[in-house]
């Protein structure tokens, strides 16, 4: 009879008479699919920028029901797609109770299991596994052990008395536990070959071998794996076989439009209290989006680790900060960062790029390379056709404009009062608090700046914009 507190069969017979029965897990993943595809549900929420590249790949493989290698670079949201993928499992399937294989009760694997089953018949008892338990995953390191993945015999069962032919004596490793479920690897080549020996044999022949003990075991299971691109090769560190293994290649990518980079910064990107007055600003954003699609390119990167969305990601969170603790420290009502914030993302984009040079400065010279490339880009963009003319007029040959990341944005109000066309500047930007109007006038004059229409000079801390000679 059904679990009186839960209203589910507990036991084979009960299962029998709601006539529940099991598929294999690709199967599953494949019917969810395409029920998905047929009600135009979001399949992988969260995963921005690859409707019509990765996704149509990835949604295939699996309609085929081919395991996948996920390609690409750092921070191209690899492992985030195959943790989605636990999305399509059924929210709790039946296994025989107190099986660390999670065995389906209508197709055992496991001796205990069948013997279980065999004497016990309908009178099996049953749990049931959400499908939160349905999905491993393990990161590749060169220390990784056959006994990790694969299993190993257990001392204290063969002092109990079991022999090397009994089923009991092996204590199972991550794939075997990972069986009826989907099972991911991260960085796949690095893993050693032998480990990648074990892992074609039990994914491909099903013959388990540890310590000269084989065993045929038919796991049912949707394999994933992530790769760097320039690792996944016959001269890199996978071994063919394991790679001819795995039906379908799937490469990804960097976001293909500065759009989609602010966009997962603005869905990734921690949220605290605060929020409720922290207002980014558009070219902010773009600026901060910019400085790391300018990395990807900069001749001084290294190209093959590339540079992840994380760095984004990150540089959005410590420009926010900064201009938190300014807020704090001068009571002011509201969080709005500048373009002088832009300094303090030095250590979130440092540690996510790799140099080819090695100098003691290169990295902040590279830093400030993106960052004047980036800001220009984005002035550009929004400002060519604008006409300055009255406000660069307004500088007069001594007149000049002081900014500070820690300058009270009340301070730019009184001092742009004295410069005609500013008010314009605000408007344009829709700049309705004082905060954001130190943000704007901000970046026009660094746009000018790098324009070559205003002179900067920057002493302890502050930074003065003047007309140069004429």
């Amino acid at each position: 009879m059904p679990d009186p507190t839960s209203g589910k069969p507990a036991t084979l017979s009960d299962l029998l008479e709601a006539g529940i029965r099991t598929r294999s897990v690709k199967w599953e993943l494949r019917e969810h699919l395409i029920a998905g595809i047929r009600s135009g549900e979001t399949l992988f929420p969260g995963i921005l920028g690859f409707d019509h590249t990765v996704l149509p790949q990835l949604e295939n493989a699996l309609l085929s029901g081919q395991d996948l290698v996920l390609l690409g670079k750092r921070g191209q949201a690899k492992t985030r797609i195959m943790r989605s993928l636990a999305n399509l499992l059924d929210p709790e399937i039946p296994a025989v109770a107190g099986c660390d294989l999670r065995d389906d009760p209508f197709a055992p694997v496991c001796m205990r299991c069948r013997s279980m089953v065999r004497d016990l018949g309908g009178r099996t008892p049953i749990r049931w596994v959400p499908r939160s338990e349905r999905y491993t995953e393990k990161l590749a390191t060169p220390d990784i052990t056959m006994a990790d993945l694969i299993g190993d015999l257990d001392p204290v069962k063969i002092a109990e008395g079991r022999t090397l032919s009994d089923m009991d004596t092996i204590h199972f490793g991550l794939i075997p536990r990972a069986h009826r479920g989907i099972f991911a690897v991260n960085e796949l080549p690095d893993l050693p070959e032998r480990m990648q020996v074990g892992l074609f044999n039990i994914l491909e022949e099903r013959d388990v071998q540890i310590r000269g003990f084989a065993l045929r075991l038919p796991l049912d299971l949707y394999v994933a794996a992530s790769a760097n691109p320039e690792d996944y090769t016959n001269r890199g560190r996978i071994i063919t076989p394991l790679k001819d293994r795995f039906g379908s290649q799937v490469n990804t990518h960097y976001p293909l439009s500065r759009e989609l980079e602010t966009a997962i910064m603005d869905q990734e990107r921690k949220r605290f209290p605060e929020e409720e007055y922290t207002e980014v600003p558009g070219f902010m954003k773009d600026i901060v989006a910019e400085i790391s699609r300018r990395a990807r390119e900069h001749p001084d990167v290294d190209p093959r680790s590339g540079v992840s969305v994380r760095a984004s990601i990150h540089n959005l969170e410590n420009l926010v900060s900064n201009a938190l603790r300014r807020s704090l420290r001068l009571n002011e009502p509201r969080v709005v960062p500048r373009v002088t914030d832009l300094a303090y993302l030095v250590p979130s984009t440092l540690g996510k790029i790799e140099l080819e040079s090695l100098g003691d400065l290169s990295g902040d010279v590279v830093f400030a390379e993106l960052v004047r490339k980036a800001v220009s880009h984005i002035f550009e963009t929004g400002w060519s056709d604008y006409d300055f003319t009255d406000f660069l007029d307004a500088f007069g040959d001594s007149r000049s404009f002081v900014v500070s990341d820690t300058l009270p944005a009340t301070e730019y109000e009184r001092q742009g009062a004295a410069f005609r066309g500013v008010r314009d500047l605000w408007t344009r930007m829709n700049a309705w608090s004082p905060e954001h109007r130190a943000s704007v006038i901000e970046f026009v004059l660094e746009g000018l700046t790098l324009r070559g229409k205003l002179e900067r000079q920057e002493v302890s801390g502050s930074i003065t914009y003047a007309r140069g000679a004429r």
